[in-house]
């Protein structure tokens, strides 16, 4: 069976960050979980920090500097998408959003999603539900019933014991697990290939012939 590759956005923005240990506990579960279905799985990290100067100008220019390109290709590409954002003013974070903003918007149709997001309170834990999720849903992507959401004290002593963190990542990414073990593996497009603008098995005569009206 072909290997599928996993998409991790963190949103981050200290280095290091509970965001990013969010995310890598996701990734590393959703890696074991495939690998017990029988699947090999590789994984990209964007970490959006690095890139907030680029996508700030992409949105003023509406052009992608290569490396903003780069990460873009590489989760719109991806088989899933593992997405952990902080939680700022009871929603994502504004840096989450605008990486969002700068993908087409039908990019991810049909992409399985596991949510993750953190705060220093629980009390934001339904941000996952009534922001982050119904953003994905907007996207047509298709976001797995569990979101992962951290509290400050789930990294600490006083952690949740009822429903602990280390639980809730393992559903989620067996979640995520089953939805990539259904899908056919992606297939990444070439952008400089004709057929991927103008259609299969269509030429440049094709695209000529329209615009003269033939």
């Amino acid at each position: 069976m072909s290997a599928r590759r996993i998409s991790v956005i963190s949103a981050g923005l200290s280095n290091p960050s509970s965001t990013r240990m969010l995310a890598d506990r996701l990734a590393a579960a959703t890696v074991a979980e495939l690998a017990a279905r029988g699947i090999d799985a590789t994984v990209d990290t964007i970490e959006l920090r690095d890139y907030a100067h680029d996508i700030a100008n992409n949105l003023l220019t509406g052009f992608a500097p290569a490396a903003l390109e780069s990460a873009i290709n590489a989760v719109v590409s991806a088989d899933a998408v593992i997405a952990v954002t902080p939680i700022f003013s009871t929603s994502y974070s504004g840096l989450f959003k605008s990486f969002i903003d700068v993908l087409d918007p039908d990019a991810l149709t049909g992409t399985p999603v596991l949510i993750g997001a953190n705060a220093g309170t629980a009390r934001h834990s339904l941000a996952i539900d009534y922001a982050i999720r119904p953003l994905f849903t907007y996207l047509h992507a298709e976001p797995v019933s569990t979101g992962v959401f951290a509290a400050s004290s789930d990294w600490g002593a006083a952690a949740d014991e009822v429903a602990p963190l280390s639980a809730r990542v393992e559903r989620g990414a067996r979640e995520l697990a089953d939805a990539v073990a259904r899908r056919e593996p992606a297939t990444a497009s070439d952008p400089f290939d004709p057929d991927s603008y103008l259609g299969e098995g269509r030429s440049f005569g094709h695209l000529l012939g329209g615009l003269a009206g033939e």
